[in-house]
């Protein structure tokens, strides 16, 4: 399981039973190559995450965010892996496609790698619809570890523990 901390800030949906949370960047973003897309808002260091609120916090509440780790790993082959396995794939097909039909293999290897590559971002985005649906992929507190004012400063962040 993946843990961070943070602080919530917001309340989400009530149906949802959902929670917007404040964390701050740990050692293991420094490694990732999305660390600079994945921020919505606040200073550079700081992420916001809408988090489903099985121990109840409240805003201005420290809390400890949990994912699993089976999702995230599912979540990374999708955006990572796949692409890469349907480009090869749309290659191949090209490959065979330009044997059969007696025209230029790299141009039509290139063309369907390039095209299937391009389908690959698509079904990646209908994916991620269904996905962020689904509660197996959305981070969940698991502990409330005090509670801070809701002041201003009260939503800055503790260190994560490493």
């Amino acid at each position: 399981m993946a843990t961070e901390e943070g602080v919530v800030f917001k309340l989400g949906s009530s149906e949802a039973g959902t929670v917007w949370v404040k964390t701050t960047r740990s050692s293991a973003c420094a490694s990732c190559s999305s660390k600079d897309a994945c921020h919505v808002g606040g200073g550079a260091e700081e992420m916001e995450v809408e988090a489903i609120n099985t121990a109840d916090a409240r805003v201005g509440d420290r809390i400890v965010l949990n994912l699993k780790t089976a999702s995230l790993l599912k979540a990374t082959f999708l955006l990572y892996v796949f692409p890469i396995l349907a480009m090869i794939a749309g290659a191949v097909l090209g490959q065979t496609v330009a044997v059969m039909r007696g025209s230029d293999p790299s141009v039509l290897s290139a063309l369907f790698g390039f095209l299937f590559f391009g389908l690959a971002f698509i079904v990646i985005r209908i994916t991620g619809r269904h996905l962020s649906k689904n509660k197996s992929y959305r981070p969940e507190i698991i502990k409330v570890r005090g509670h801070q004012s809701p002041s201003a400063d009260a939503l800055a962040m503790p260190q994560t523990e490493s």
